[in-house]
């Protein structure tokens, strides 16, 4: 449907009147979104998280409604698609599901559908046709914001489902590709598992031969016991990962003190940390009363700060919490932060290559200034420790892809949002953020 150049004038009429109504607009899709029992995420997510790209993607649509030039006009739907698939890759960030996505991009569509209306009904001089045209704009505004969303979220799902394979060639960009890498992480967890099992057995054989002196029968008992442990660590970590890919676990939601449950965890963890030379610190608010599931929660915070002892060296781990006051979205956060080496781009496991990613392009859009009033809190970080220990190797350790997919998908199911910052000389961050109330 080209736009007639009768129309351009009103056109830029109506860009005008969505331009200077922005904030309303912006605030009558966050309220239909929180107010639609459908839909649980925006009563957990921050103004600034919510809106996230959708002001470029405004900015785009506003500019093709009001030019006249044609190539203006593609170069502004590129951009429209562009910040939708940003928009994707954020909502996948912070736990958002498909479906929930999608319906967010209807709401957003009826938000700017009713200023197109209030536009019309105010200024005589826009024409029905118009009118019609905007709506159409507004039609495939939408249409390439689902397709662009759905497709940029779709690619996450299946990098998320490739953690477990170490060296990809490409990306999984189709469904025949998807289920080829899930059989190259299921050979891979097997060669993991034959090799645990290998040294279990070498380690048993040389027990029985009784001409072994004592102080090597010792050593070698001490080998099959860390084997034995390892086996059942990684059996646990692939039957965990299965349960939550099948669907199969559901969250129970308790009110209980989440700060004692953390103190208790390093406590009792701290001699692991101690035996490697390392700290082990728990530091925040006591008591700290919350809604949420204890037993995710716990496993959370334990595959973080274990992978974390295992990555680092010299220094130790520090895991933080604290409340987040607001009036009517109480949160709380938790951080895991290490001082191990940080990690270079290819040194790092799928997940944790895009998690570090969006956690990066989730705070510039933030620090942009995208939210609907002064009171807005602050955008928070995540700070790094400085690292303490040696560069890391050129590759992830075993099963530790395995882990933060677990994590990522706990963080999902507990409406979290997951952050990931490292890099090389600095230590690693974790930091995710928690509804206080269900």
């Amino acid at each position: 449907m080209q736009s007639s150049p009768t129309l351009t004038p009103e056109l830029q009429e109506i860009a005008a009147y969505l331009r200077d109504n922005r904030n309303e607009i912006l605030t009558a899709w966050k309220h239909a979104v929180e107010t639609d029992p459908e839909l649980r995420m925006a009563s957990t997510t921050s103004r600034a998280q919510f809106i996230d790209h959708i002001p470029s993607v405004l900015d785009a649509f506003e500019s093709r409604l009001s030019s006249a030039d044609a190539d203006q006009r593609a170069r502004a739907r590129v951009a429209e698609r562009e910040s939708a698939a940003e928009h994707g890759l954020h909502r996948w960030q912070q736990g958002y599901d498909l479906p929930e996505t999608m319906c967010e991009w209807g709401h957003l569509h009826m938000s700017i559908l009713r200023s197109l209306e209030e536009c019309h009904a105010s200024r005589d001089q826009i024409s029905t046709a118009a009118l019609r045209k905007a709506r159409h704009e507004l039609l495939q505004l939408c249409s390439d914001g689902v397709c662009a969303s759905a497709a940029r979220y779709t690619r996450l799902q299946q990098h998320e489902a490739a953690t477990r394979v170490r060296e990809l060639e490409t990306a999984l960009a189709q469904l025949q590709q998807l289920e080829q890498d899930r059989a190259q992480a299921w050979r891979e967890a097997a060669h993991d598992l034959r090799g645990r099992a290998h040294a279990i057995a070498s380690a048993s054989a040389i027990l029985t031969r009784p001409e072994v002196p004592e102080p090597h029968r010792a050593r070698f008992s001490e080998v099959l016991k860390l084997g034995v442990s390892s086996l059942n660590k990684l059996l646990g970590d692939l039957m965990d990962q299965a349960r939550l890919e099948a669907g199969h676990e559901r969250r129970q939601i308790a009110k209980f003190d989440v700060a004692a449950l953390l103190k208790d965890f390093c406590d009792a963890n701290r001699p692991i940390a101690a035996d490697r030379n390392l700290f082990l610190i728990a530091k925040g608010e006591t008591p700290l009363m919350i809604e949420g599931d204890p037993q995710k929660i716990q496993r959370i915070v334990q595959n973080l700060v274990l992978n974390a002892l295992k990555a680092t060296e010299r220094g130790g781990v520090k895991v933080t919490w604290e409340a987040r006051e607001d009036e009517h979205h109480p949160q709380w956060v938790l951080c895991v932060q290490d001082t191990g080496p940080g990690f270079k781009h290819g040194s790092a496991t799928p997940i944790a290559r895009v998690l570090k990613h969006a956690t990066e392009e989730g705070h510039e859009v933030e620090q942009q200034g995208y939210r609907l009033s002064d009171a807005d809190p602050p955008v928070d970080t995540a700070p790094t420790m400085a690292s303490q220990s040696p560069p890391a190797a050129g590759r992830a350790p075993a099963g530790e892809g395995i882990g933060l997919s677990i994590v990522k998908r706990l963080c999902e199911m507990l409406d979290a949002s997951l952050e990931l910052e490292s890099s090389p000389g600095e230590g690693t961050t974790f930091r995710m953020t928690f509804p206080r109330q269900y």
